[in-house]
């Protein structure tokens, strides 16, 4: 693994793969990546306009690979349920990449807290909506993009959604550890139903993607901008590097289920990808069950983990 590449990646030829955020950054280039290795690649976006550019370049970059189109919004249940209901049969990747990052406090159109909602309670919905097209898959497996700013704290369940006290660097973190707890959480109750569902978790390290300035730009905080956009300049590695751990995890053989997968080098942050292990938060089975209720409580999905019957 410790040079590994996308010209390891197995092929996936017949396969079919989910990438959200999939019309930049990390998604665009795991995106990418899938295509040329053979699968039918399902870029899911929120905005048309910037999904079709993205769509176009793919195709140019891969002409003889199967990409397509679908329009989903990850702060909105409705959209989520939309894609859900129209996704095809059998999905044999979901690679949950799509998020924000430290925006001002603004909302979802169900009214959660924009990080929380968007990075945790959408992937969490689509997930669960999607398990019976997971299920009918040879070998499913969902990945979960984290951060290592997971490492900020354990959630605070009395205030998950920042009501009483917002920062948005740390509603970010704890996010993102939010989406590690639903990784490992999902993997041990696959685990327990008999499911062959593998699910993992991967994070960029410090990669240049439009995370660092999309926060900014909504709160106008031009100063802020200007100055990730010099730190990623300086020390972030590619978003093509960057989207190596979610790639390995997705299709490397011999992956372990609840396995979480990061750079190698500079503790953590650039080089190729490695097994890691994520903080004692991550691994609190408590706090995992707690907000697997919660999650259920407000999206109102609930996951089965029978394979439907086929017509």
């Amino acid at each position: 693994m410790s040079n590994w590449t996308t010209a390891d990646m197995p092929s996936q030829e017949g396969r079919t793969a989910i990438v959200t955020g999939a019309n930049s950054g990390i998604g665009y280039h795991a995106a990418l990546a899938l295509g040329r290795s053979g699968a039918h690649t399902i870029l899911a976006c929120r905005d048309a306009g910037r999904g079709e550019a993205a769509l176009a370049r793919m195709r140019a970059e891969a002409p003889d690979a199967d990409f397509e189109l679908r329009l989903v919004d990850m702060a909105s249940l409705d959209s989520i349920r939309a894609f859900a209901y129209a996704a095809p049969d059998r999905v044999d990747l979901l690679l949950n990449n799509a998020g924000v990052m430290a925006p001002p406090r603004r909302e979802t159109a169900d009214g959660f807290e924009l990080q929380f909602g968007t990075n945790h309670l959408g992937p969490f919905a689509l997930t669960g909506l999607l398990l019976g097209s997971l299920a009918l898959a040879d070998a499913p497996r969902v990945v979960t993009m984290s951060s290592n700013m997971h490492k900020m704290g354990g959630l605070d369940f009395d205030d998950l959604q920042g009501d009483r006290k917002y920062r948005r660097w740390f509603a970010y973190g704890h996010s993102k550890l939010a989406n590690l707890l639903f990784a490992f959480e999902l993997q041990r109750r696959a685990t327990a139903a008999g499911s062959d569902l593998l699910s993992l978790a991967a994070h960029p390290g410090y990669a240049a993607t439009e995370l660092h300035s999309k926060g900014a730009q909504i709160g106008g905080a031009t100063l802020q901008e200007k100055i990730m956009g010099l730190g990623v300049k300086l020390g972030a590695q590619s978003s093509a590097d960057g989207a190596l751990p979610m790639l390995y995890a997705a299709t490397a053989p011999g992956v372990p289920g609840g396995a979480f997968v990061g750079p190698s080098k500079r503790m953590e942050t650039v080089g190729p990808p490695k097994l890691t292990k994520g903080s004692t938060h991550s691994r609190d089975e408590a706090a995992a069950r707690r907000l697997w209720e919660v999650s259920e409580q407000l999206t109102d999905v609930h996951y089965a983990f029978e394979a439907p019957a086929l017509s």
